[in-house]
């Protein structure tokens, strides 16, 4: 007898999974119940959904798998920060993190296993781009951080942040799919105001998003606003320069209303300067915007340093002088290189570069 090919159930939509189950002679009720367990529940196994018949389980799991992540380990920080190295299906390894505060607890996840935007200062960067993550491998970082909240913090989780791996407007899609998995009532049933999406800034991405109608919150990875010296810290800058970015930003603004948050990283002897910071202050002008300045995180001994407090005092001075808020961030989860900038599978770095 020919073996049946299985196929990741997660990838079928509730219409595909109702013309599974018609085309089987069954009920076409029974998909939005599997449906509930997959992204409601966020089930991993078919034998413990209760309100299926066990033939229809065996059904399932002749034809399906559920290729779900496993948090292969997980760092606590001394700030309470948890880091998880996730194993995914084909055993590459992505990271994730929970991030806790007084008043909020966030997810921030991966995206991409590595990158492929060379960012000089980011570590991340240093891995080759391997693949784009499934939207349910986003969903599962999530799912994993909301349950650590819960078992460890007794709260729920509050946010969530692409702030992880990978640049997401590079795997658009998934990272969409994904969003709405976690926003919608059969799923997680997260407000998309608590989600945020960070990318470098691809101008026809940020387009795209405006015209998709996207309700979650943009952040883009600034780090400069004169051309030189951003192409110096980000080569995509070369392709996409200050000027697309603000015409794209433009757009953004004028289609959806809704301001931006600048990430911001100030090193010593690159952009600590006040011609960097007054330039920084023209570019929030071009549509309503805040600034977030974040702390660097070294990942070498190499030649970005973390500015003075002196040269970030200054820059916040600059910056609400011209009526920009602007809030420094202090990093979080340190001694498990679990912050901003600092993920890179350490444990899996040699094997990935190999490849």
């Amino acid at each position: 007898m020919e073996e049946i090919q299985k196929r990741d159930i997660r990838k079928l939509s509730l219409a595909e999974l109702e013309e599974f189950f018609l085309a089987q002679g069954d009920k076409k009720f029974r998909a939005k119940q599997v449906y509930e367990w997959l992204w409601n529940k966020s089930l991993k196994n078919f034998d413990e959904m209760t309100n299926i018949s066990l033939p229809t389980r065996e059904l399932l799991k002749k034809h399906f798998i559920i290729n779900h992540i496993l948090v292969d380990l997980m760092q606590h920080s001394q700030d309470g920060t948890i880091k998880n190295a996730v194993k995914l299906y084909d055993d590459k390894i992505v990271e994730s993190v929970l991030i806790p505060t007084s008043k909020r607890i966030t997810a921030c996840v991966s995206s991409q296993v590595g990158c492929s935007l060379d960012c000089n200062f980011c570590a991340t960067a240093r891995l080759k781009r391997m693949r784009n993550l499934n939207a349910d491998e986003i969903y599962d970082q999530v799912v994993a951080i909301k349950d650590e909240a819960e078992t460890y913090f007794q709260r729920p989780l509050t946010n969530i942040v692409f702030m992880g791996m990978g640049e997401p407007l590079l795997n658009y899609s998934n990272v969409i799919d994904a969003i709405e998995k976690i926003t919608s009532p059969e799923g997680l049933g997260m407000a998309p105001r608590r989600i945020t999406l960070s990318t470098v800034g691809i101008p026809k991405m940020i387009k795209k998003m405006a015209d998709d109608g996207v309700k979650f919150n943009l952040a883009i990875s600034l780090h400069s606003a004169i051309n030189a010296t951003r192409s110096r810290l980000m080569p995509i800058n070369d392709k996409s320069p200050l000027e697309d970015l603000a015409e794209a930003l433009s757009y953004w603004y004028e289609k959806t209303k809704r301001k931006v948050t600048y990430e911001y990283v100030i090193w010593a002897g690159i952009n600590d300067d006040e011609q960097h910071a007054k330039a920084l202050a023209k570019f929030c002008k071009i549509i309503p915007s805040k600034v977030n300045i974040i702390q660097y995180n070294p990942i070498d001994e190499g030649e970005f340093r973390q500015a003075s407090p002196e040269a970030v005092a200054m820059y916040v001075l600059i910056l609400e002088n011209h009526g920009i808020i602007a809030k420094v961030r202090k990093s979080r989860g340190q001694d498990i290189d679990a912050a901003c900038g600092q993920l890179a599978n350490k444990n899996e770095v040699a094997e990935l570069t190999k490849i």
